[in-house]
């Protein structure tokens, strides 16, 4: 698996270039800002964006949607629960940033769909709580959890749709369910292992 991280726009998001070593198909996970720095690093690499997915709506994971659909021509894939937050710039953040207004998913993920792209395998994960249609993916064996699961912490849940009984929720029966060893790749923060957060985790021990 070919990944590349980037730290990106004012709330210093991660956005994930991921792609498989073959084939140089692969996706783009959270474009939250910066579009012309994703852009540019995706052409560097040389590879064959097929799409967007958005782990969840608020502004700092979907800020650059619409640069980045429009440079490769690809849709961009979210969680229908989340829809209502690309139409309100309160529910987004947006409020706190100059954006306009916000491309939304082309198409929709829920649970347990599938998507390949070479030899990368993407699971949709289902994991409410830190909004109402946060999502998980699995690809080959790895998480990437946006806002759901950081290193020694977890989303916060007191924004519009928030719920701590759901993000605990979805982080034991989801993602605490994978073998330690699981490499975690947060919406912020440094990475970390499924090990470590069972182990050390404050919200979780």
């Amino acid at each position: 698996m070919l990944l590349e991280a980037l730290e990106v726009g004012p709330f210093m998001a991660n956005c994930y270039l991921v792609a498989c070593p073959r084939t140089k198909e692969g996706l783009i996970i959270d474009p939250g800002g910066e579009g012309p720095v994703i852009i540019a690093k995706a052409r560097k690499l040389a590879l064959k964006v097929c799409c967007i997915i958005n782990t969840h709506a608020h502004i700092d994971h979907v800020s650059a949607n619409a640069d980045v659909s429009e440079a490769f021509t690809i849709p961009v894939l979210g969680h229908k629960a989340d829809l209502p937050l690309f139409h309100s710039r309160a529910a987004s953040l947006a409020l706190m940033s100059n954006q306009g207004k916000l491309k939304e998913p082309d198409s929709f993920l829920q649970e347990g769909d599938m998507l390949q792209l070479g030899q990368l395998r993407i699971r949709i994960l289902e994991t409410p709580g830190h909004s109402p249609g946060c999502i998980c993916l699995e690809i080959n064996g790895a998480l990437f959890t946006g806002d759901t699961l950081f290193a020694s912490s977890i989303g916060r849940t007191d924004l519009p749709g928030g719920s701590y009984r759901e993000i605990i929720r979805s982080i034991k029966e989801k993602l605490l369910t994978y073998p330690d060893r699981t490499d975690v790749y947060p919406g912020h923060g440094p990475p970390t292992t499924i090990g470590e957060e069972r182990r050390y985790n404050p919200f979780l021990t």
